[in-house]
Parts: C-alpha cells; structure tokens; sequence
C-alpha cells in the first residue's frame, strides 16, 4: 500500500520519526552548501550497524539490524524510493584478541594468539582462515536467515585497503583535538598512556596499547615503543594501526559517510564522544537514538556472559521470528524482560496485529508493527487458533505431537490442515515444545471449594444439555458468565480463575469459551468430571 505524505508526516510511530529525522539532516546539510551525495545522486543514505566478532551473534545484534531495517524502510517510502539506501553491518574484526572464550577448542592454541587482530587469530574449528572469518560468517549466515538486506564491512578489510587512509590521515593531522576530547573521559592512569592510535606491533603482530611518542602529519607517521623496547616509526594508513574504540567509531562515522546508526542505553555516553570526534574531524555524527536493554526475568540486565535472558535461539524453539520481531519493535526505548514467558504472548500479539492490518485505514496501518516486520507487505495468514489457546488445548488434550491437535483444529475450524496452513502446523509444534518445557513442569491442579464445585457442577449440566452452536465462542462465553452469576461470584474473574486452576492447573489463560469451541463441549463437560472425580493431577 502507498502511503500518503501527509500520513507518514503525521504518524508518531518511532521509525518514521527516526526517518523524518533523516530527511532533516539532509535539509540541513543542503542548507550549508554541502549537499550529501545521495541527493546528486553519486552515493547512499547510509545506515549502520556494528558487531563484534569475539563470539557469535545473539538476540541484541538481530535487535539492531530489525530495528535499523524497520527506520530504512521507513525512510524509503517517506521520501518515495528517491534516494539509494544501504545498511552496513561492520564488524570491528581489526580488534586485539583479548581472552579466549571457555566454550572454543583448541584453548592453547589460541592463548597464543592473545593481542593479536580477530582476522589473525586461527579458526580454532578450522573451518575459516581466522576466527573472525569463522564467526563473520555465522553473522551473515544468521542475518541471510531473517531475510534482511544488508553490505557486510570487515574492519580489517576496510583499514588495510585504505578505504580509512584519507580519515586517519585527519585523525593524525587533528591529533590534539582527538585527545582534548577523550582525556577528560579517562582515569588518571590512563591518561598517562592513552593514544587513539594502536599500532600493529611490526615484530609481533599484536594491536599494542602504547603511547605515541612522536607524531608525523606530513609523512602520515608515528613513532611508538614496540614490545622488545625498540622505537618504530610506522605509518597511520596501510592497516599499521587500529583506532581506539571511541575514536574508531568516530573515524568510521566520517569515512563512510554513515548517517543513521542506534545504539544501546549503556552506549549514551559513548555516543556523545565519538558525536564531539567526528565533528572535529569536520563530519557530522549520525542521527539516531539509543534504546534501552533488555532484562532478565529477575530484572538484571542481559550478559552475555552471565548467559541470563534467552537467546534467538532459544526464542525460535518456542517462537515465530516475526514474534521476535514484534518484541523488538514494541517500546524500543522501554526496558522489557527477555525470558520465556514473553514469548506465547508475543506470538498472540503479533497475530492480533497481522489479523487487524488489513481492515484498517491508513493511519493504522502506519501505526501497525506488521509493516515494518513484512517490509511493507504483510501476507493474510492469521491463524484461527491463538497461541494460548494451543497451550491450553496440548494440556487438556494431554497432547505428545501436532496430529492431536489437528484433530481437534480440523473439527473447529472447517477447511483448515496442516498443508494450507503451515504457519498455524508450525504454532502447533511450538505449542507442544513450550507446554512441555514451561507449562506442565509448573501446572498444580487444586481441589475446587464448596460454591466453585457446585458451579462447575451447573456448568457440566448446562454444557451436557447445550444445543447451540458447539463452534461458537461468544455464546458459550456467556453460558459460563451466566453460570458464576448465578452462583454469586462476587468477582467474575475468580470464577474464570478457578475453571483454570481446577481444570488446567494454572491461574489464567483466553476466554474459555474459546477453549471450550475449540476443545469441543461434550469433551469440557468430561474434563469437569474428571477434575471433580479428582481425576486430573500434576503429572496427567
């Protein structure tokens, strides 16, 4: 759908407010007189993305790259495709080797290469020439599989080829400047050794943490103290020297023109640095904004080392990838909890979503996370059985693989199988892994009281003598309403509670008179027999 101007000047959802942003800076830079190339057509509005290729790529790296994917998308149609768009994903492989992760093989061998840049260090799984191409290429392999457009950028390739020579030549040349900013930053201890530069050690290969001893700017050198004591001139260019971080983010800024780069709430202030270092090498920093981190269950930040919170693999066992792809949408700048229990009601959500799109109107849809997950296309295939509704029916059903639940879909929904509906076959599957896993562990069933037996009592009377529509959710939703009325709930929802509980051995779930279309009513009036009978038990 093509989206009025007007529309996407209006909309408050953030990624077209990231993409207005955009078309501000170039306005701006217009204004100065120094148009950006993508506006004369001779280069690309630039996005970017970093990682870092000591480990492999995890939820926060396919937060980055969703959530970029979702402002460039934004950003095409506000400007109605007028400009070339690219999205780098750079990896920082030029960076010392600095401890060997406890997970990799070949341990000593690799404590052999400590110091040494990421693309120098072997493949300990000697299936790459280096252990940066190795995990390189797992992030590509993982960002091919969510189907994102992107160039990939190897810092090694980027500084050796010269492609940084003409910045780290200004970088040299407005050394002082550089410095002023980033010592301030900086303890008193190292301020006595700092340097943005790192030289490449000419005898031992290791990126080395030294101070410059002498500067060149005309030659392009500088002069450092190599590891066997010895003083080294070595040029800047070439790939002779790698760029403190702060300063390298500065220095990739200006070389590559990047104009849109987000970055995590811990990263603010580094932000802010690398903004003052890239003016001062006459760039303009990139628009952007930083989004808060994710949490653990407990409430703790997500660490890769802790190995807290979930990873996307762990998520696309239980989970779509556009469920994954909802979450990380949804309240960027608000810290949310990344564990489990996020993802049946992610998955629902995201549903819910793609089942509303194609019925609204075109400020809706502007404000409908299922443009930004499809790229604009969101296909018609909301399933008619919810996630949580699944959940339920594995656990009443007892439910071991997907053909159970078939029969009970084929029966509630006319037409539906596992061969036109592969997204809803493939909800089944993570229904059965996430019951398993999650649910039944934890299920306690409990005896019902005096007043609750005697309603469900009425209710498996009233559903043994229903002749209405067995498929009709909202009828059957108010036989059960009209049951806990008649019983003298004071609070309905403790009546709903407690057909849980009793029936299911958990506290909440969807309206039961969905569960019940779906479960079928002869098959809920045995359920309440069997529980009242005391039949139903944890481990059933």
């Amino acid at each position: 759908m093509q989206f009025t101007q007007e529309s996407m000047e209006k909309t408050k959802a953030w990624p077209f407010e990231q993409a207005r942003a955009i078309v501000k800076r170039l306005m701006i830079l217009e204004k100065r007189g120094t148009p950006h190339p993508a506006t004369t057509g001779n280069g690309a509005i630039v996005f970017q993305t970093g990682y870092g290729p000591s480990g492999l790529p995890h939820i926060g790296t396919f937060g980055e790259v969703a959530r970029t994917s979702m402002v460039r998308q934004a950003f095409n149609a506000l400007t109605n495709n007028q400009y070339k768009t690219k999205l780098i994903a750079f990896s920082d492989d030029m960076d010392g080797f600095r401890k060997v992760p406890t997970n990799l093989p070949n341990q000593d061998m690799l404590a052999e290469y400590l110091g040494k840049p990421l693309t120098d260090v072997p493949d300990p799984f000697g299936t790459h020439e280096s252990f940066a191409a190795h995990n390189n290429a797992k992030l590509c392999e993982f960002l091919d599989s969510f189907g994102f457009e992107y160039d990939f950028v190897s810092s090694t390739e980027t500084y050796r080829s010269g492609a940084f020579d003409d910045s780290l030549l200004l970088m040299l040349e407005r050394f002082d400047k550089v410095m002023d900013i980033m010592l301030p930053t900086l303890g008193e201890e190292r301020r006595a050794s700092y340097s943005p530069f790192l030289p490449i050690s000419p005898t031992t290969g290791r990126v080395l943490q030294v101070p410059t001893l002498e500067r060149n700017a005309a030659k392009g050198t500088i002069v450092f103290e190599d590891e066997d004591g010895q003083k080294v001139e070595t040029s800047v260019t070439g790939g002779k020297v790698k760029i403190q971080w702060k300063p390298d983010w500065a220095l990739r800024w200006h070389a590559l023109g990047v104009d849109y780069e987000m970055a995590g709430k811990d990263l603010i202030d580094s932000t802010k640095v690398s903004s003052k270092i890239c003016r001062a090498l006459g760039g303009t920093p990139p628009e952007g904004f930083n989004y808060e981190l994710f949490n653990d269950e407990q409430g703790q930040k997500i660490s890769k080392s802790k190995g807290n919170g979930i990873s996307v693999e762990n998520w696309l066992r239980y989970g779509l990838p556009e469920s994954l792809s909802l979450y990380n949408y949804v309240k960027p700048k608000t810290a949310k909890r990344l564990f489990f229990d996020v993802i049946p009601k992610a998955t629902d959500e995201y549903f819910q979503h793609l089942a509303a799109y194609h019925g609204q109107d075109e400020a809706a849809r502007l404000n409908n996370p299922v443009w930004y997950i499809h790229a604009g296309n969101p296909p018609q295939d909301a399933p008619p059985v919810s996630f949580a509704l699944l959940l339920n029916l594995v656990s009443a059903a007892n439910a071991s693989n997907k053909d159970i639940l078939w029969g009970f879909i084929e029966n509630y929904a006319e037409g539906a199988n596992p061969t036109d509906n592969p997204t809803l076959d493939n909800l089944c599957e993570y229904a059965i892994r996430y019951y398993q896993d999650f649910v039944k562990p934890n299920k306690q069933y409990r005896e019902p009281s005096e007043n609750e037996r005697a309603a469900m009592e009425d209710l498996k009377s009233r559903l043994n003598e229903y002749e209405g529509d067995s498929k009709d959710a909202g009828a059957l939703q108010t036989l059960i309403f009209s049951v806990g009325k008649d019983h003298h709930f004071e609070n309905l929802r403790d009546w709903f509670k407690a057909l849980y509980e009793v029936l299911l051995g958990q506290s909440q779930g969807p309206r039961f008179g969905s569960f019940v279309a779906l479960y079928g009513v002869e098959k809920t009036a045995l359920l309440i027999e069997r529980a009242l009978n005391g039949e139903l038990t944890t481990s059933a």
